[in-house]
């Protein structure tokens, strides 16, 4: 059994072809780089991440290469790469997208589908890209942690849950603290409607009576 798996290599590229297939594996994820590059938003720009989209591409067009149609070199590569353990935390969950696409390039490289992996390349690229840049907000939801301190203790708190009710979907508390001058902090979760401002519900919570040290939190975890 063991000899016929060994037997199964019938994808067995040449010099020139192992050299192309690396080659447009690296432009494909140094476009995939830059597209990464031109849309990031997030707080800790990393390079090192950059030139990993490269690296990883180029690398898996390799191992695909040297993996060819043999199992046997197939569930030993899967053996060796248990033993390596990634412990680098992912910063945003749009990272995994582009680590993804690196690795799909190069696969699809490196079994000589060069014209997949360039229209892969275009067609992803120009999709992240618009929905990066542009006003496509369907899919966003406008979620927000609301702090502030409310010093009407004598009140039960509805003129500051009517202007709530007034901006939100819904909205609920999720922590209550007394402080001991007898004024109490509400944190409240809100979600606010797609078609308001939350610079709104600000500005209406400030003219409440009682309610002060505002502090209005964008949920991006949840987002």
């Amino acid at each position: 059994m063991l000899e016929n798996l060994q037997s199964v290599n019938v994808f067995s590229p040449n010099l020139s072809e192992i050299i192309s297939n690396i080659i447009i594996s690296l432009i494909c994820s140094f476009i995939v780089s830059v597209i990464y590059r031109y849309t990031y938003k997030g707080p800790g720009y990393s390079e090192s991440f950059v030139h990993s989209i490269v690296f990883l591409s180029a690398i898996t067009a390799l191992v695909i290469m040297v993996i060819g149609n043999n199992l046997a070199r197939a569930f030993g590569l899967v053996g060796a790469l248990s033993i390596i353990r990634f412990r680098t935390a992912i910063k945003d969950t749009i990272d995994i997208v582009y680590i993804f696409l690196g690795l799909a390039i190069g696969m699809a490289a490196g079994v000589g589908y060069h014209k997949a992996a360039i229209a892969g390349t275009i067609i992803i690229g120009l999709i992240l890209i618009i929905f990066t840049k542009s006003n496509f907000r369907y899919f966003r939801s406008n979620q927000y942690i609301l702090q502030f301190n409310y010093s009407n203790g004598n009140s039960s708190g509805e003129e500051f849950s009517g202007t709530l009710s007034k901006y939100c979907i819904n909205f609920e508390i999720i922590n209550i603290r007394t402080n001991p001058d007898n004024t109490i902090d509400y944190t409240f979760y809100l979600r606010i409607r797609k078609s308001l401002d939350s610079k709104f519900i600000i500005d209406d919570l400030q003219k409440v009576n009682g309610v002060q040290k505002l502090n209005l939190y964008f949920d991006q975890q949840n987002s």
